[in-house]
């Protein structure tokens, strides 16, 4: 069993976060330990928990420590691991040099961003991003990536093409898979009818996330005569987001949008939900939340970003990013074939279903993974 010392910026509620917990939790084939820059966020204690070492060196975010930095090459070091996988910019480039410091060869970089351009990313991320370019001629074996899309952005900004794969996410589809009651749990909660159409949004307060554009799209969907509630469900997503309740406010939203905040118990939410909406604007890569609710059931439509397309399977559920008419379409297009084709959507629920389980399994993901790591020992 080969060991591997994962690197990651920290442990807090995201897509790589949990993409590494799950990957930890369900490899057979290595032994995990993991390394957070920062702190143990939401993640550490479920690694913990598990059997996985953690280790926090408490960097604050934007100030590298060269005494936290030592310390982690002497971490890695003592550890002597066959594989350092490092997650996302900042690990990459402290982990991987670390890696190179600590006498470690092999070296696997993570990439889990899709947009690198003035204005949509921060200037340190590009920065950062272009200075591990110059690097992956010499820090990483190999860089993996989690969309196709990341994959075309990071090679035309010189990372080494040759070194770049992509392995898709994994879904643990005995936690996100069709739940009536758990989603009727949730709906009793929110004092939701039954029959209610409910889309749901889950994604924390961000402009990535671009809920403008989204709040801007259910409006129109109003004017289409089309009945529905809304419930967004996420970090800052409450009613103390004073900027947030405002703009619902001028949209006259008021009785349509529920603001739901953080919650642990997602697949029941997106049980809960009739069509999940994916409104980024971009630095989308590989989107769990489409993943998470089509694995339940939830139809999904998407801004087109990241792989967002390969997600859904059709390019007739995306639209451009920061085009509410365009979103607003699609959703009534969906509440339509709810309400007139119960028999289509069913089919379309099904079809959510097992194109998660075909295209992106938790066994997939592991395997990818290993597969990786053991084949740079031969």
């Amino acid at each position: 069993m080969i060991k591997v010392l994962h690197v990651i910026t920290g442990l807090n509620d995201g897509g790589a976060e949990g993409v590494l917990t799950r990957l930890c939790l369900h490899s057979k084939g290595a032994s995990h330990m993991v390394v957070s820059l920062m702190d143990g966020g939401k993640y550490g204690p479920i690694l913990q928990k598990a059997g996985v070492r953690v280790l926090c060196l408490g960097m604050n975010p934007g100030k590298p420590s060269i005494a936290k930095f030592v310390r982690l090459v002497r971490i890695i070091r003592a550890e002597k691991p066959d594989i350092v996988q490092t997650w996302m910019y900042h690990a990459d480039l402290l982990g991987g040099i670390a890696a190179r410091l600590a006498g470690i060869q092999r070296v696997f970089w993570g990439i889990r961003h899709s947009t690198l351009q003035r204005g949509k990313s921060k200037r340190s991320t590009i920065f950062i991003a272009r200075l591990c370019a110059i690097l992956s001629r010499w820090v990483p074996e190999k860089i993996i990536c989690c969309a196709n899309k990341a994959l075309l952005v990071h090679a035309d900004i010189g990372y080494v093409a040759s070194k770049l794969l992509v392995v898709s996410n994994g879904y643990d589809l005995l936690s996100f898979k069709p739940d009536v009651e758990a989603g009727k749990k949730v709906r009793d909660e929110l004092a939701l009818g039954p029959d209610e159409f409910v889309i749901g949004k889950v994604a924390r307060f961000d402009p990535q996330k671009d809920h403008d554009s989204f709040l801007k799209a259910l409006k129109l969907v109003a004017s289409h005569q089309v009945p529905f509630r809304c419930i967004l469900i996420g970090r800052d997503l409450s009613h103390d987001n004073a900027t947030l309740v405002a703009t619902i406010a001028e949209l006259g939203m008021q009785d349509k949008i529920l603001l739901v905040g953080q919650r642990k118990d997602i697949p029941a939410v997106m049980n809960a939900i009739d069509l999940h909406v994916l409104s980024s604007a971009y630095g989308e890569a590989f989107p769990n939340v489409i993943a998470e609710a089509m694995a339940c059931g939830t139809p999904c439509v998407s801004t087109d970003v990241g792989d967002a397309v390969e997600i859904v399977g059709d390019a007739g559920l995306c639209c451009s990013s920061r085009d509410p008419k365009a979103l607003s379409d699609l959703i009534v297009k969906m509440a339509q074939e709810r309400q007139h084709s119960p028999g289509e959507w069913q089919l379309r629920k099904i079809e959510c279903v097992e194109r998660i389980a075909g295209q992106f399994s938790m066994d997939e993901m592991v395997m990818a993974f290993e597969g990786c790591w053991v084949s740079s020992m031969r």
